[in-house]
Parts: structure tokens; sequence; C-alpha cells
């Protein structure tokens, strides 16, 4: 360095990091946990906020978020760093974001429009949620657009990562979360409470009263 340093007068070292291999191992290894653990929790959220159709759901795009974003970083052979497990997990979180906004304006449709047929409806539901989620992914690029190209070295990683997340979540939110509860068998009738023997018992007296 300080060769290079004596012949340069502009160089710059933006940073040094050296991990050995037994570390690098277990870093990866807890990095892989940590992702698993947030995206399981993501999960059971969701599970007990709607229905165990939409956790799954939520997790299959979470899932795939996660691995494609991975693959294009392995394809574009970026270093696995502490940033990148930073940025998987922003990824995470902006991508759960707008799988629940789209998810909670599916309940409520379900509730509001009974007779509408399924594939309707969640068509329906991500129209009326596609401004808000473009905007969104839009002002994000804006504000990291220029911090990929004229930021350090250093934030190349975390940046790249994140612009590529964004991509990834911003089309799995729209074109998977969505259509997968149709496989899923998710009907009008996934939030209306189911009549107990008593509720029965009283409605029928009251019929016959």
């Amino acid at each position: 360095v300080s060769t290079i340093r004596a012949g340069h007068s502009d160089f710059r070292l933006d940073g040094n990091d050296n991990v050995s291999g037994k570390v690098s191992g277990e870093f990866r290894e807890k990095a892989i946990y940590a992702l698993l653990a947030a995206m399981l929790a993501i999960a059971i959220y969701i599970w007990v906020r709607f229905e165990w159709q939409f956790g799954v759901g939520a997790l299959f795009a979470l899932f795939h978020d996660v691995s494609l974003t991975l693959g294009m970083l392995a394809l574009f052979q970026i270093e696995f760093s502490l940033q990148i497990v930073a940025a998987i997990l922003a990824i995470i979180g902006y991508s759960l974001n707008d799988t629940i906004v789209v998810y909670d304006r599916i309940r409520e449709n379900l509730k509001k429009y009974r007779r509408m047929p399924i594939a309707e409806l969640l068509d329906l539901s991500v129209n009326e949620t596609l401004a808000r989620t473009v905007m969104t992914s839009l002002t994000l690029l804006i504000a990291l657009i220029p911090l990929l190209f004229f930021g350090p070295a250093s934030l190349f990683g975390l940046t790249i990562c994140i612009v590529l997340g964004i991509f990834v979540g911003t089309y799995s939110s729209i074109y998977m979360a969505a259509p997968i509860l149709v496989w899923l068998k998710v009907t009008s009738d996934s939030f209306v409470a189911k009549e107990s023997d008593v509720d029965r018992q009283e409605r029928l007296a009251r019929e016959r009263g």
C-alpha cells in the first residue's frame, strides 16, 4: 500500500478486511441462520394476522426475493460481507411491507366483494395498490442510484444489493404474492367467522320463532 501511495498522490484506501477461512465459514453459517430466522418470524406474523395461506404466500415471495438477489450477486461476483447481510435483511423488510399492503387490500376486498371471483378480486386488489407500490420503489431508487454510481466503493456491495432487491421485491409482490393465493385455495369465506353450534341453535330458534 505504501509503495502505491508513493507513486500515486491521488491513491485512496477505502477499506481492508482480512478474514480467516474458519471465521469466514462461521460467519456464513450465522448469516444463513439469521436470514432463515427472519423469514420464519415474518411468516408466523403474517399467519397470525391473516390466514395460513397468506403466510405461505409471503414466505414463498420472500424466499424468491432473497434467493434471486443472492443469485445475482453470485453472477456479478460481488463479495458476500456483513454489508450484504444487512442489505438482505433490508430487502426482506421492504418485500414484506409491499406484500402486507397487497394482502391487507385483498383481505378488505374479500369481505367487501363476497361474490366476486377470486381471480378478479386479486387483480382488483393489486391494481388498487399498484400506484403505491411503484411510487415507493421509484422513490427508493431515486435515492440509491446516485449512491450506486457516485458513492464510495466501500458501499457498492450494499447499494447494488438493495437496488436489485427493490426490483425483485416489487415484481414479486405484484406478480407472485397475490396469484399464489389462488393455488392455495383462498376463497371469499376465508375471513368469515365460522358459525359455532351454539350460534347455529340460536339462529334456528329465531327462525322458528
